[in-house]
């Protein structure tokens, strides 16, 4: 049996050296140099969590999110499994993360996973979105569990704090007397401040993202298509160690505006302007990075439609420090009703903001939809991405530049690495 991880103050401290910046030394650990320090990651992740519920109402915490899950635990299975609302954590008060994971990986945690007791790693399945009929019984044993677990650790009258939940497993736990309040904002609040491991990570996986844009630059020619484009970048990403291409948006001419977030097989033509979003994790740490080429020649108006949207994105990286509130960055920004739309929520995701980490999306949030009403404070040690996007003049192109960035104690660190400074025009003629 495993020791009980009795987290320290150093556990949860980041403890930043922001007198170099921050690495990307590649996908394998060394001997000879100090790269991450998994032992160190988890404990600070799991210290992270076990503060934030101490600080909260909630005397547990009960996860079907894979990224909390993994934030809890260090396990990850097959990213099959991300939909299936399968695997489920339990951390309480005081105590361990016990994991019910799928089938046979329960015993491969036992036999490969020693930072935690082998009982704690357990068999469980609740379902699978509803496929195995709730008349079944497996998500009203899963709640007896549970309540005998809190119960046996005089948690039984606290709240539990759920990220996402099926309705049927909801009324299963509600059946037992277990109060459910909302757990996610108890993790999104522990998962926003990043330790220097998760820094190194999520750098790493931006560079994979700066050599997938050259691959895809020197490639970008007349008579090759979107999706051609994209099996390539998965290629290559799979290639530099990706665990996860969780997508790639191509979208290129008179795809552009408005934007469809997707990709097709449409080809590519000369004069085309093209923008993608390459979203992909290294050892679960995601990246979301866009950028706009064109191919062979750009007019007039989409050049200028560039040249727009870098001012926008450039305006709001310049304020990016510790102690700015949200809503002065998407000040800079313009209304949606500038740039062809009716209402915030028809433009949101355009001009925006967003942290990065086990998630595409965590906090902080940064929109004009939400962050004028509701700002929040940018911290040190927060990592996110900033985006921006231009419709041309001419009706169909448009440009799209997003950056991402370690919040620094003075400002921020920019990794996003692939030049954006000016429209990248691919096989120039």
């Amino acid at each position: 049996m495993a020791d009980p991880i009795i987290i320290k103050e150093e556990d949860v401290n980041p403890n930043y050296n922001w007198h170099k910046p921050v690495g990307a030394p590649g996908h394998m650990n060394v001997d000879y140099e100090q790269r991450i320090d998994f032992t160190r990651l988890h404990r600070y992740r799991l210290g992270r969590a076990k503060v934030a519920l101490e600080k909260s109402d909630a005397g547990a915490l009960l996860c079907f999110d894979n990224n909390n899950i993994r934030y809890l635990t260090s396990t990850v299975i097959g990213e099959w499994s991300r939909d299936k609302i399968a695997r489920y954590s339990l951390l309480p008060q005081g105590g361990e993360p016990i994991l019910w994971d799928f089938g046979s990986a329960a015993k491969h945690h036992q036999l490969y996973s020693p930072w935690l007791p082998t009982e704690n790693w357990k068999a469980g399945m609740v379902g699978l979105r509803g496929t195995v009929h709730p008349d079944v019984g497996l998500m009203t044993n899963a709640a007896k569990e549970i309540k005998s677990m809190l119960v046996e650790k005089g948690l039984a009258n606290m709240p539990v704090g759920v990220d996402l939940v099926e309705p049927s497993m909801m009324f299963a736990l509600q059946a037992e007397g277990i109060n459910v309040i909302d757990g996610q904002q108890i993790l999104l609040e522990a998962r926003e401040i990043k330790s220097q491991d998760e820094l190194v990570l999520l750098n790493q996986a931006a560079a994979m993202v700066d050599a997938t844009y050259h691959q895809m630059y020197e490639q970008m020619k007349p008579g090759i298509s979107e999706a051609q484009l994209v099996a390539n970048a998965n290629k290559l990403l799979y290639e530099l160690g990706s665990d996860d291409v969780e997508a790639i948006n191509a979208i290129s001419g008179e795809r552009g505006n408005p934007h469809p977030h997707n990709f097709t097989d449409r080809i590519l033509r000369p004069g085309d302007q093209a923008f993608f979003d390459i979203l992909q994790s290294y050892m679960g740490y995601r990246t979301c990075y866009y950028r706009t080429f064109n191919v062979g020649r750009a007019t007039d108006a989409q050049s200028d439609a560039y040249k727009q949207c870098r001012e926008w994105l450039d305006k709001a990286i310049e304020l990016v420090k510790p102690g700015v509130s949200t809503d002065k960055i998407a000040g800079v920004w313009p209304k949606a009703e500038e740039f062809g739309f009716n209402s915030e929520m028809e433009a949101f995701a355009l001009q925006f903001g967003h942290g990065l980490g086990l998630a595409i999306h965590e906090r902080p949030i940064i929109s004009r939809l939400t962050s004028m009403d509701a700002p929040q404070e940018i911290k040190e040690g927060m990592v996110f991405a900033l985006e921006t996007y231009c419709p041309a003049k001419d009706g169909y192109s448009a440009a799209r530049i997003e950056e991402e960035m370690i919040v620094t104690d003075k400002g921020c660190q920019v990794i996003s690495l692939f030049p954006a400074e000016e429209l990248p025009i691919a096989n120039k003629y």
